[in-house]
């Protein structure tokens, strides 16, 4: 089952990379519009729920503000809010993010079990960060919020990383960039060596999936095969998107 769920406005809710925190709506409308999306996952069967932790979600928000050295991020606020309520909600023991940069993008999930979002306990944490001195940025960053060492940041190949992983793997997410003019088309890399470790009911969430670029349909054709995944759905409340597909 393929479905979409796009915002009213969301061509022209907008954020500035070089400004991610700055407030872009009232919290009111931030929460409608991702709770919306959310509902759209459960209809869907992709979440049990919709409910989650709103006051530790902006307890996590204020920490990644305060002490993440961060240049600049393409996950808006309500990114942001949606990523952290599915890792609350479907609460991931194994969860791999492949392309975490600084980190922002690997804490927005992973933040729901570490720091002061954290809402459960996971067992392995696994940022992955080909480039190695933004992976050492993106490991200082978590650091800092994540004491315990469970949410952690590997410099290296996210294929290697899926292949090589000796769990099941609950949640995987993917917002990496292949070499050679690859693009996005390195998600279903990324997923192909991952898909057998995926645990029955697996989530795995795509970023960029409105404008990833031609590279990513092929990706995006697979999610959407109910051959091998049972359901997914594309989620558009900023001009990046995020695919939401499970097992």
């Amino acid at each position: 089952m393929f479905a979409e769920h796009r915002s009213d406005d969301w061509d022209r809710y907008r954020m500035d990379f070089h400004d991610p925190h700055r407030v872009l709506e009232p919290l009111d409308e931030e929460i409608a519009v991702s709770g919306a999306a959310l509902d759209a996952l459960h209809r869907a069967g992709i979440l049990a729920r919709t409910d989650y932790d709103m006051p530790r979600l902006l307890a996590h928000r204020q920490a990644v503000a305060e002490l993440f050295d961060m240049p600049w991020t393409a996950i808006s606020p309500r990114m942001q809010r949606v990523l952290y309520a599915i890792n609350a909600i479907a609460r991931p023991a194994n969860m791999i993010a492949a392309g975490v940069f600084c980190g922002n993008t690997f804490i927005s999930n992973a933040g729901a079990a570490v720091g002061p979002g954290a809402c459960y306990a996971a067992r392995n944490l696994i940022g992955v960060e080909i480039d190695a001195s933004e992976a050492a940025r993106a490991e200082k960053n978590v650091r800092a919020i994540d004491p315990t060492g469970v949410a952690r940041v590997l410099a290296a190949d996210a294929i290697d990383v899926a292949a090589d992983f000796d769990e099941q793997i609950d949640l995987l997410y993917l917002d990496a960039n292949g070499s050679g003019g690859r693009g996005k088309g390195i998600y279903l890399d990324i997923l192909q060596a991952a898909y057998d470790r995926l645990a029955p009911g697996a989530l795995v969430l795509a970023h960029n999936s409105v404008n990833g670029g031609e590279n990513v349909q092929p990706y995006l054709d697979f999610v959407r095969d109910e051959g091998n995944f049972r359901a997914s759905v594309n989620v558009i409340i900023d001009p990046e998107g995020l695919e939401v597909s499970a097992r």
